[in-house]
């Protein structure tokens, strides 16, 4: 579920309280839109892109987009995604912080114009996706990948076993046929 929570409210000292306070928020959000079943854990999660100092959320338009990548290129970022679970029934929470190191190609202008000119770094923290187009352009990372792409399923695992809930308990039972 998509939380429309206003992004642009929430202010933080550095990306790592930014990201963190914008997950609490999403998945606190939804936790009150929902039912109370039993078991039932909602996830909320947003990432930033912590750079030269400044904090990268979503471009506001294609030529910020554009300014972000002539600076990012062939350079390195921190990009940090919050993570934080509130339990439906009994209200506990457990939250962390994912964070990987990206290192960015040295793109050229074209290709520059030619990514943002596909819409996609408009819509994602930073300008850049790693399991989209953008991930042309970026030489490596340090980390987990699924904390780039937006959730880190060893993080998750963590959280929810501080919240008493294994991860396997999560998983449909295979079906069989024949």
């Amino acid at each position: 579920m998509v939380s429309g929570v206003d992004e642009s409210v929430v202010e933080a000292e550095d990306a790592y309280s930014l990201c963190l306070a914008l997950a609490r928020m999403k998945a606190r959000t939804i936790a009150a839109q929902l039912n109370a079943d039993p078991g039932v854990v909602v996830l909320g999660c947003d990432s930033v892109l912590a750079f030269d100092g400044e904090v990268f959320g979503k471009p506001a338009n294609a030529e910020e987009a554009t300014k972000r990548w002539l600076r990012m290129r062939g350079k390195s970022g921190v990009l940090h995604t919050g993570h934080h679970l509130t339990s439906l029934v009994s209200g506990k929470q457990a939250e962390a912080v994912g964070t990987t190191t990206v290192h960015f190609a040295d793109i050229s202008d074209a290709e520059i114009e030619a990514y943002v000119a596909s819409g996609e770094p408009l819509h994602v923290a930073g300008s850049f996706t790693l399991d989209g187009r953008g991930g042309a352009f970026v030489d490596r990372i340090e980390g987990d990948p699924g904390n780039v792409i937006g959730l880190s399923l060893p993080l998750l695992r963590t959280l929810l076993a501080e919240m008493g809930v294994p991860i396997i308990a999560l998983w449909k039972p295979a079906t069989t046929t024949g």
